[in-house]
């Protein structure tokens, strides 16, 4: 028999010596971040920081996208908000910065972490190039979970999987309509298989509060093929879901406080502050098809976002530069016009609109 005390105990014993209570202590032990650090941003328990993440050089040129860490005083959840995967959405990218120094962000009011990640895709924003990154033509949104041996945009992606995806515990993925969409409000709840996690999921959504919700079935189940930022975490175990709001050109203030307010919602569903987290009542559950362009030419849409179309009716013209028409654009089926393309030049490929048809709620 030896007389030596368990480490515990002794670590315990120490740490009272040292002038701190009991309720200290144990309050100390059941902390597992007493500081939180992404990329350079390095905060303290009660603390903000500021800092980047370092996307190394390699075939091509690195950069730093911006992040923000908000330590709350208290322990709980780690919640990651990233937008800016396409730079020219800005009505996310606003959303995020707004959330930086919002008082219900604050870390005295706050139990647990905040990463904010307002700017993925920084080629982008500077030189005003929709959906890709200009430097490698890829999408920031398509690339996870990325590669360190790739290009640009392959090693943002395993920066951002790295630092904030494999460090939080839930995810929200913004977007909003970019240059060329004019786009309703959605969220995307994915349906992983897992019960118990889709569930969870599927409460920050109705927490989130936008009333339209489009169910993705068909999401990677490869942690190792995820493509998507909010499929990377649900393959990893966490919760997490993308909304959208925003349109073509100037931002409305409006959307921004529509995807700002909808965090503060889900951080009170989590119990990361005292707001109240009333689910959206009667949410419009939907599936969405994209219709895309056989043609080049100039696009004139006859209806607008969020019309409620029939099948066969025309949603938009194709006509050449000398106003001659090519095609009627017709919709394939019953639905919502989730987005709609709202700018004249178009190309083959081109997504004209996105199509929700309404389901029913899942159960």
């Amino acid at each position: 028999m030896t007389n030596r005390k368990p480490a515990v105990i002794l670590a315990a014993a120490m740490i009272v010596a040292s002038g701190f209570s009991r309720t200290e202590t144990v309050r100390a032990q059941a902390d597992a971040h007493p500081a939180f650090t992404v990329g350079t941003a390095a905060a303290q328990r009660g603390q903000k920081a500021y800092g980047v993440m370092h996307v190394p050089a390699g075939v091509d040129a690195g950069y730093d996208i911006p992040v923000v860490v908000i330590h709350g005083a208290r322990p709980g959840p780690v919640l990651a908000v990233v937008s800016g995967a396409h730079g020219t959405e800005y009505a996310s990218i606003l959303s995020v910065e707004a959330l930086i120094d919002n008082p219900s962000t604050a870390p005295a009011t706050l139990s647990g972490t905040l990463i904010l990640v307002p700017l993925v895709n920084v080629p982008s924003f500077e030189r005003l190039t929709p959906h890709v990154n200009p430097n490698d033509n890829k999408s920031m949104n398509s690339r996870y979970p990325g590669d360190l041996n790739g290009t640009q945009t392959d090693r943002a992606s395993a920066v951002i999987t790295k630092e904030v995806v494999e460090q939080c515990d839930h995810l929200i993925d913004l977007h909003g309509g970019d240059l060329d969409e004019n786009l309703r409000p959605y969220s995307y709840w994915t349906v992983t298989g897992n019960a118990k996690q889709d569930e969870f999921s599927r409460g920050m959504v109705l927490a989130f509060g936008l009333d339209h919700i489009i169910i993705s079935r068909e999401r990677p189940k490869d942690p190792r093929a995820s493509r998507f930022l909010e499929n990377t975490a649900s393959t990893r175990g966490k919760p997490s879901f993308t909304a959208e709001a925003g349109r073509s050109g100037p931002v409305d203030a409006g959307d921004v406080t529509m995807l700002s307010d909808g965090v503060l919602n889900v951080m009170g569903y989590l119990k990361m502050t005292g707001r109240a987290a009333t689910p959206v009542a009667k949410p419009v559950w939907v599936e969405v098809t994209s219709i895309a362009s056989d043609y080049n030419g100039v696009f004139f849409p006859q209806v607008p976002r969020d019309a409620h179309v029939a099948k066969g009716a025309t949603i938009g013209l194709v006509k050449d530069v000398l106003n001659r028409q090519i095609a009627e654009i017709t919709s394939t089926d019953a639905g919502i016009i989730m987005f709609i393309r709202a700018l004249p030049s178009l190309k083959k490929g081109d997504t004209i609109a996105s199509l929700g048809v309404i389901t029913q709620e899942p159960k």
